[in-house]
């Protein structure tokens, strides 16, 4: 691994962080996440065309950039650093991809070239408040969350006219930017329970509430904890739609693969966006500790406030080489450009760099946020004061994304770290003994459970070496 960025991307990075100065300051993003599409139309339209933004990661025969995952999460890195309200990760990360991976050609040289210059976007909904686990990185991708055929999630079947046209119905919570995107990727079960699979469906939803979507659909936006990242209810009644790609009538693994894939990319990207909301917070708090004074001097020299500080700026720039390295194993194990499906060795590692990295990241992100809310003191606790928004960054991010625990167990569960006996639901450990033992009260020789056949500690046995 080359630790070295090129000039190419040092300067995606210095040319981005100077517009996004200039134009997001803690003002301008209080006022972009009051307007009806959540964010400020007028820059993400420069930052399409004068930057190339949301194709950036796109390959050049579909109008994009052509670069790759690390380049992308540089360029979220910057924008978690302001807190820039914008489609990019619903479109660019999410949206994008799948219709690169999962895609007939005729609808990927429709959709990536509008996607690539900013003049379409788009976001994934999938049933349920299960992002995270229907990319992979969280829980088993068992397309339990998908509704599994049963009542709930999202239902389809073929139109009853005999044509190549399908029916959804069902509810979608939690979509990320789902009340302003012009295009919606449906996740959606059809065949019913005994024969059923997970598929992709494209709704086309209108633009900003002047073009009409498709009849039956109904969005609601949400009152959202991080209003930066607008949320949407979707109501899908009767509504047309056409399938992304190609129905080979199996089991849906291939989606399942597909947002896997999206999901190792999605876990490097947020991690260094993360990691730039956690920098930006340091930085602001140092720059209020130089600054404001008590008993004569700046609070900043207080051994306490240092020691703090310095455990802050740890974490972060832990977390920023986790970030990196996490964007190189993607970048190595396939998954840059049209989001192809990883596989072998290389994507297990990129999978489990990226669900650490974010891990970690997340970590930093609310350390650095709440450190931010407690030394600003009392002005911390203001809505006039921009603190708050990164705390609730920090907040929301693991909610939708983590929580950090979930992160950890999957990504020891990709490594094998664990038997099938000590594996419990959510990747936790369920209290099982040990080589054999029971759980509970029923142990050989304890109360605990834990205890061996010959040792009462329950440390009986052998033991599998783990080295870190």
């Amino acid at each position: 691994m080359d630790a070295a960025f090129t000039e190419e991307q040092d300067e995606i990075r210095r040319t981005l962080r100077t517009l996004l100065r200039e134009r997001c300051g803690p003002d301008e993003v209080k006022a972009a996440v009051h307007a009806a599409p959540g964010y400020d139309g007028a820059l993400w339209r420069r930052l399409a065309r004068t930057l190339g933004l949301p194709g950036l990661a796109l390959p050049a025969a579909y109008g994009g950039v052509g670069c790759g995952v690390t380049e992308l999460a540089l360029a979220c890195e910057e924008t978690g650093r302001v807190l820039l309200p914008s489609p990019l990760l619903a479109t660019a990360v999410f949206a994008a991809p799948l219709v690169a991976a999962v895609g007939t050609e005729a609808q990927r040289a429709e959709l990536l070239p509008r996607i690539a210059e900013g003049a379409l976007t788009a976001a994934l909904a999938v049933p349920g408040r299960a992002l995270s686990e229907a990319l992979g990185l969280v829980g088993a991708r068992d397309s339990a969350w998908a509704g599994g055929g049963r009542a709930g999630g999202v239902q389809a079947r073929p139109d009853g006219d005999g044509g190549a046209g399908w029916r959804l119905y069902g509810q979608v919570e939690q979509v990320l930017g789902g009340h302003s995107a012009e295009l919606l990727l449906v996740a959606a079960r059809a065949g019913g329970y005994t024969r059923g699979r997970t598929l992709l469906f494209l709704v086309p939803a209108g633009a900003d509430g002047v073009t009409p979507g498709a009849d039956g659909l109904v969005r609601t936006r949400l009152t959202a904890l991080d209003a930066t990242r607008p949320q949407a209810r979707i109501e899908l009644r009767n509504v047309s739609a056409e399938l992304l790609g190609v129905d080979g009538g199996g089991s849906g693994d291939g989606v399942a693969e597909a947002l896997a894939a999206v999901g190792t990319v999605a876990a490097a990207v947020l991690a260094a966006e993360a990691v730039g909301a956690a920098d930006a917070a340091l930085a602001r708090t140092v720059d209020y500790v130089r600054a404001r004074e008590q008993f004569g001097r700046p609070i900043g020299s207080f051994q306490a406030v240092k020691h703090r500080l310095a455990d802050v700026y740890v974490a972060v720039q832990a977390a920023r080489s986790a970030a990196y390295y996490a964007a190189w194993a993607a970048a190595q194990g396939g998954a840059e450009g049209a989001g192809a499906a990883l596989g072998g060795a290389k994507g297990t590692e990129a999978a489990v760099a990226g669900g650490l990295a974010l891990a970690q990241a997340l970590e930093a992100q609310r350390m650095a946020a709440a450190e931010a809310v407690q030394l600003h003191g009392g002005i911390g606790f203001t809505w006039e004061h921009e603190a708050h928004l990164y705390f609730k960054r920090a907040a929301s991010d693991e909610l939708l994304f983590g929580p950090v625990h979930r992160l950890r167990a999957r990504a020891a569960e990709r490594e094998g770290l664990f038997g099938t006996a000590d594996r419990a639901p959510y990747g936790g450990h369920d209290g099982r003994a040990g080589n054999g033992g029971q759980s509970g009260h029923s142990g050989h020789d304890g109360r605990d459970g834990r205890d061996g056949p010959d040792r009462r500690d329950g440390r009986d046995g052998p033991r599998k070496a783990v080295t870190v």
